[in-house]
């Protein structure tokens, strides 16, 4: 078993590769590891990056030509936004600097009332961005973009199409708890572990085929606390406050080319959804969803039920959702 481990996207990052010696497995991962710093820099939202320029020039009212790539990339967002009824929207990047979320040091404040106010009058969401070929506009100068909620999962298929073409067909990538498999490990399934949200270690393991993603959004992975209430960095674009009513929220996508994007980008929506979210899972096709409420009840889906090893046995506050 060949490992490489980094810190990227602001977090932990891990390769392993099966079956191959390390002078083999060594080149591939180092080449998927470049891919991620690449993309982290290229897409960041707060330090310069190609990001980071666009939103400068939305901000001030002007057309911005951008490269193919990220022209691509704020298609398909902008397509997941609309299948997620906007519940994911990465074009509320203003908001998320409101909250104190972007910056690599945690807020410790709330935000001013007045300024949340205004944020919710203008509304700005990824909707309010027109691409012609290469030239990004926007009639809401209040549209900026953060990609926090997408690109680990776009890095994920990136990987996997790095690994395949430098000869590795069997591998695990995580990105801060957003998987992808490759294969086997040795021969027997990838076993990854579900956090607990409020202990340490994992609530359940699972058992991944080739090709399947599994990501997770938590309240425990950014936050702060004021007057003994937790605020997560997770938002919701409709009321421009963190989500309360969801302590971790995680979804297994089956293989497919966009797998890990997906894992990445559906977590959210369902997250903010809350006790809607079976509506919304069904609407996403994505029947393998896991969801730790507020008050510690887990509901799971009963096809993700039916693959779980739970630690230390069943929760006891455990709905299985047809």
């Amino acid at each position: 078993m060949h490992q490489q481990q980094a810190f990227v996207f602001g977090t932990r990052v891990e390769i392993l590769i099966a079956g191959l010696s390390d002078a083999e497995a060594r080149p591939a991962a180092a080449a998927v590891l470049r891919e991620f710093d690449r993309l982290h820099r290229s897409y960041h939202a707060w330090h310069p990056s190609e990001l980071s320029r666009l939103n400068q020039a939305m901000a001030s009212g002007r057309p911005q030509s951008v490269t193919p790539e990220l022209a691509g990339l704020l298609v398909d967002a902008r397509r997941y936004s609309l299948a997620s009824n906007g519940l994911f929207d990465p074009g509320i990047g203003g908001l998320i600097a409101l909250w104190g979320f972007q910056s690599d040091d945690l807020p410790t404040t709330l935000p001013e009332a007045g300024t949340l106010i205004a944020w919710r009058a203008a509304r700005p969401g990824i909707a309010d961005l027109q691409l012609d070929g290469l030239e990004v506009t926007t009639g809401n100068a209040e549209l900026a973009l953060d990609f926090g909620g997408y690109l680990k999962g776009v890095a994920l298929d990136r990987a996997a199409v790095i690994l395949k073409a430098q000869g590795v067909h069997n591998a695990l990538v995580n990105i801060g708890g957003n998987v992808l498999a490759l294969g086997s490990k040795n021969g027997q399934r990838w076993r990854v572990g579900i956090q607990h949200p409020r202990q340490p270690g994992p609530l359940a393991t699972v058992e991944l085929d080739d090709g399947e993603a599994i990501g997770t959004s938590g309240d425990y992975q950014r936050y702060f606390e004021v007057d003994g209430k937790r605020y997560c960095h997770l938002l919701d674009p409709r009321s421009g406050e963190p989500v309360m009513h969801t302590q971790a929220l995680t979804v297994l996508v089956s293989a497919r080319p966009e797998a890990g994007t997906l894992s990445d980008v559906a977590s959210k929506p369902l997250f903010i959804a809350g006790a809607d979210w079976p509506r919304l899972a069904r609407q996403l096709r994505l029947p393998q969803v896991l969801r730790v409420d507020a008050a510690g009840r887990v509901q799971v889906s009963r096809a993700l039920h039916a693959r779980l090893d739970y630690v230390g046995g069943q929760p006891e506050s455990l709905e299985v959702i047809p």
